[in-house]
């Protein structure tokens, strides 16, 4: 598929479901196409050791996102890349824009590894026309060659020590960056000016690295952060909340 944007993206991510509703806002405005591909954390991190580098729940919420994309590269195999776009949807709508609900006997940790499961896909399936038996891909293994394949293309295109999502703008031979991390949707009438600024900025042969470790939480129903809010800062080391011990 020839598009001008392809988005590379995990579905467990809250800043790639961030960045992907910032660009369906300029999708919708400039009329780009997009080819939403994957990216998988669990496979980025597949030689760390969680317990020294990540959060406890982070495991099981990267290996619930992989399970998801399994998922998605079945859907994307049987039904076309068009089945993408809604299907990403779907997964980000029901993870991050969802009020935690009062189910509270559950861990952290099992509400991230619920998301990994038919439970949470077959509804998510139903909802965007694809039939069930999909969801039976959960556990099959064979798909994650492809993944991985995936995420090393969006890896070559950036360097391996970066997160999600990745975008490459009007590839094979475009600019493509990690990010951009944001933590606040964009109003309308602003989303192509920052858009045309990142471009900008990426496209610059010289250009690396713009960065800082302080994040707000973003505004996602799933944290408890709505658009009258500004989210509370945190500082972030090598992909999650916590320093490396």
């Amino acid at each position: 598929m020839d598009a001008d944007i392809n988005f590379y993206f995990d579905p467990v991510c809250p800043f790639a479901w961030m960045t992907s509703k910032w660009v369906r806002q300029v999708q919708a405005q400039r009329r780009y196409t997009v080819d939403w591909r994957f990216i998988s954390l669990r496979l980025i991190n597949a030689q760390v050791d969680y317990d020294v580098h990540f959060p406890p729940e982070y495991e099981a919420g990267h290996t619930a996102g992989l399970r998801l994309l399994r998922v998605a590269a079945r859907a994307r195999a049987e039904y076309g890349r068009q089945a993408m776009a809604p299907l990403y949807a779907a997964f980000g709508s029901h993870i991050f824009d969802t009020a935690p609900g009062s189910d509270n006997h559950r861990s952290e940790v099992e509400m991230r590894e619920l998301r990994g499961t038919r439970e949470f896909a077959e509804p998510i399936l139903a909802e965007v026309g694809l039939p069930l038996e999909l969801a039976g891909a959960l556990d099959d293994e064979s798909w994650d060659i492809e993944i991985q394949q995936e995420t090393d293309e969006a890896l070559s295109l950036t360097g391996r020590d970066v997160g999600t999502p990745i975008i490459h703008f009007e590839p094979p031979t475009g600019a493509a960056f990690f990010g951009p991390v944001i933590s606040r949707l964009p109003h309308e009438d602003s989303a192509v000016e920052l858009w045309d600024h990142v471009v900008a900025l990426a496209r610059f042969p010289g250009f690396a690295e713009l960065k800082r470790s302080l994040r707000e939480q973003p505004q996602l129903a799933a944290f408890g952060v709505d658009v009258s809010t500004v989210g509370e800062q945190e500082d972030w080391h090598g992909g999650s909340r916590r320093q490396k011990k």
